[in-house]
């Protein structure tokens, strides 16, 4: 039995393992390795390596190969409807011709997984706007943050920008809600975070520029300009100082923030980064939740 397929534009120069990954689902290396050796995957008739980058419209034939076996292993997609669909392209900020940005809610996932079927990857893949292409996360934003998030058209641009982000030349602010009143006006964040990866302990260098904006003695607005990326990094940092963000459930230092709000007072408020000496700069409205508790809180924003 043949099976064959013809590279679409959005895998050019993409590895032929990674390839077969991506359309298969989770392939063992060892049998890519071993289908290679054996002439069971050939491109445009001929033997490769693993480590062979396929161009556009490159022939690719998979032969004898247990196709049926491997793509059930392949993680099912979320299938939004219309409504989703639309819902999420009015939140768009800026559609260019190479990503797209949007304000992203509070409680959607960037990409499924085992916790979260509902995610922004699956909604625009089936959005007119990604039509001959596909969505392409290029950075980590927390399911139950809100604010800006970038999606690349295209693999190209969505390597640049991840390449950006890896190099720390993408400036991301935040804005949080939190218990209490944060003493310091401003300064740095340097902390060793722990994280468990399969039972592993591992320490992670954090830092992190804040700006109090406003405060009293119930609640702070806080301005964060993170230097690393690490996970949860401003949720642990705030906990950490005993200053908990209002609606965090995992990092909460104080009982009296039980029940006020359900939703995460963290936002991803701006981003700034440059492509070809041109300057982006992008910012995301306040969700009217986080404005509501502001003013419950009486906290003045000036934006």
């Amino acid at each position: 039995m043949i099976k064959s397929f013809i590279v679409e534009s959005t895998y050019n120069n993409m590895r032929i393992d990674r390839w077969l990954r991506n359309k298969l689902g989770k392939l063992p290396q060892s049998l890519v390795e071993k289908s290679l050796r054996l002439g069971k995957i050939k491109i445009n008739k001929k033997k490769i390596k693993s480590s062979f980058k396929i161009k556009t419209n490159d022939k690719i034939e998979l032969f004898n190969f247990d196709f049926k076996e491997k793509i059930k292993h392949k993680k099912k997609q979320f299938n939004p409807s219309t409504e989703v669909v639309k819902s999420n392209e009015d939140l768009i900020i800026d559609n260019s011709e190479n990503f797209i940005v949007l304000n992203k809610s509070a409680g959607i996932s960037v990409q499924g997984g085992t916790k979260s079927k509902k995610n922004l990857v699956d909604i625009f893949a089936k959005s007119e706007i990604f039509q001959g292409t596909k969505p392409f996360s290029v950075h980590r934003l927390d399911k139950d943050t809100s604010g800006v998030f970038i999606i690349a058209k295209n693999r190209q641009t969505a390597q640049l920008l991840t390449s950006l982000f890896r190099l720390r030349k993408v400036h991301k602010t935040y804005l949080a809600i939190c218990n209490g009143e944060i003493q310091k006006d401003l300064g740095e964040w340097n902390d060793d975070l722990i994280r468990y990866d399969n039972g592993k302990k591992i320490i992670e260098k954090a830092k992190t520029i804040f700006k109090v904006i406003d405060k009293n003695t119930n609640a702070s607005l806080v301005e964060m300009r993170p230097i690393t990326g690490r996970k949860h990094q401003l949720r642990k940092q705030l906990f950490n100082i005993g200053h908990s963000i209002f609606g965090d459930k995992k990092y909460n230092s104080s009982v009296s923030s039980k029940g006020i709000n359900k939703v995460l007072m963290l936002h991803s408020y701006q981003i700034r980064f440059m492509i070809n000496e041109k300057k982006y700069t992008y910012k995301a409205l306040l969700p009217d939740y986080f404005k509501k508790l502001l003013k419950t809180k009486r906290l003045n924003f000036l934006n």
